[in-house]
């Protein structure tokens, strides 16, 4: 939750608040700071605290600014020397703080944290938009309702460091990006990282849970990739105790992520006494449906198909499933993120484990990666092959990390020294692994593992624990 000052007096005072509270996500607290009653909304939300004092007291101010951390401020007074009186008064209490401020003056202010939007400017902008063969501003294009919107990428968002491709985009789409005052073109291997902004069209309604979705840095997932978790399960390659761990595993994984939906496909069934089981799992679960495939299909086709059709976030497999060449191979393509199940499933993870590799892919993966460990409640701890200070980008990724920890509210223990992080893996249990999918691990390598220094792929052949595969774009 962001804390918001409002400093209103005057004219537009009202109208003001008026679209202030139409426009309420319940995401934000307000601190309203007021003189005249005639603004103040017939209806309350509870989010909004109103004071009634005048904003030139530099006393009464700051009792206020004093009271809470804003991340915000939004001023329309009655008068310039009032504007002026507020914002150094502001200044002399909060020198950070972000104001934006309605102008009708001719106001002139050095300063980055203060946008000033010019009244005047404004209406006759309006006013020309209504002449011929004038371009027309997005607020009245359509039906006027917010079928196009703008929206900036914040630091932590689950969305900052994914590729345009892999974000599902139904009922809206992504049309435009600026970058550092740049606009970029939209294609699907673009990767959005924070303070972008996006332009957006789609259903008003929609938009809104876009941006409420961008806005948020916690409890997302598997959103951006969709709703819904999805479980391949093929009973020739398992045993009944293995699935009997597996659907204990998936009942806790379906009670901790925010996903709508888990969709169970059960293909080369092998007897009714285990199908019976499987649907006896679930038959208090309104939020899970079984789905049977009785003609052999085959994996990559069905989890095409099924990705599409269900809206699918995240895939779950058991490790069985890794050893058919071909269908491993085709796993590089369903371009969602894959749950691999481990030999050792009690229904419960303990900790997030994280090797860092190389900086690209793991900045990418990284918003997941706490959103994760919020969501399963985990400790995450973070191996660094190489000691701190060795390479300064890999120092600048950690400090990412930390610095993403702390937006996400997590607990975070970066592990900087010479022991082989493969052997430290190996000693945990109740573990999870998050890393990148990368397509080199799903292709065949050699019997002698020794061979390989790769710390993904030798992570990838492990299958003590399970692993969060998430698709990345590879340079």
């Amino acid at each position: 939750m962001k804390k918001i000052l409002v400093i209103l007096d005057g004219i537009v005072a009202k109208k003001l608040m008026q679209r202030i509270v139409q426009s309420n996500t319940r995401e934000n607290y307000y601190d309203v700071v007021y003189m005249n009653d005639a603004i103040i909304p017939k209806q309350k939300a509870s989010n909004f605290t109103f004071y009634k004092f005048d904003p030139t007291s530099e006393s009464k101010l700051a009792m206020v600014l004093d009271k809470d951390v804003h991340s915000q401020a939004l001023i329309a007074l009655n008068s310039k020397d009032e504007m002026l009186n507020v914002i150094k008064n502001i200044k002399q209490r909060k020198k950070n703080l972000h104001m934006s401020i309605l102008d009708y003056w001719g106001i002139e202010l050095d300063d980055p944290y203060v946008d000033i939007y010019k009244g005047i400017e404004v209406l006759a902008n309006g006013m020309v938009e209504r002449l011929p063969n004038v371009p027309v501003m997005a607020q009245n294009i359509g039906l006027k309702q917010g079928e196009i919107m703008e929206i900036k990428i914040p630091f932590g968002s689950s969305y900052a460091y994914r590729y345009v491709g892999s974000i599902e985009q139904n009922e809206w789409r992504i049309f435009g990006l600026y970058r550092g005052e740049q606009l970029v073109d939209i294609k699907p291997s673009l990767i959005l990282k924070p303070n972008d902004v996006i332009l957006v069209i789609g259903k008003p309604t929609v938009l809104m849970q876009v941006y409420n979705a961008i806005g948020k840095s916690q409890g997302q997932f598997p959103m951006p990739f969709g709703h819904n978790n999805y479980l391949f399960l093929d009973l020739f390659l398992q045993t009944k105790q293995r699935v009997v761990d597996v659907i204990q595993e998936v009942k806790y994984l379906n009670k901790r992520f925010k996903n709508r939906k888990l969709f169970i496909r059960i293909t080369r069934p092998t007897t009714v006494e285990i199908i019976e089981l499987i649907r006896d799992s679930f038959k208090n679960d309104d939020t899970v449906e079984i789905k049977m495939d009785y003609h052999n299909l085959g994996m990559i086709r069905l989890l095409k198909a099924d990705i599409k059709a269900f809206d699918i976030g995240m895939v779950i497999l058991t490790n069985e499933m890794f050893k058919d060449r071909k269908d491993k191979k085709g796993l590089s393509d369903i371009r969602v993120p894959i749950f691999k199940l481990g030999d050792e499933l009690i229904g419960s993870i303990k900790r997030t484990v994280v090797v860092i590799n190389d900086i690209n892919s793991y900045e990418q993966i990284s918003p997941v990666i706490f959103d994760v460990a919020g969501q399963l409640k985990t400790k995450t701890k973070i191996f660094n092959l190489e000691p701190m200070g060795e390479d300064d980008n890999k120092t600048n990724l950690l400090d990412h990390f930390e610095n993403l920890a702390k937006i996400f509210n997590e607990k975070v223990e970066i592990i900087s020294d010479e022991k082989n992080p493969i052997r430290e893996l190996k000693k945990l249990d109740n573990t999870l692994q998050i890393l990148p999918l990368k397509e080199q691990m799903l292709k065949s390598r050699f019997a002698w593992k020794f061979l390989y220094t790769n710390p993904d792929l030798i992570s990838f052949d492990i299958n003590k624990y399970s692993q969060l595969l998430i698709p990345i774009i590879e340079e």
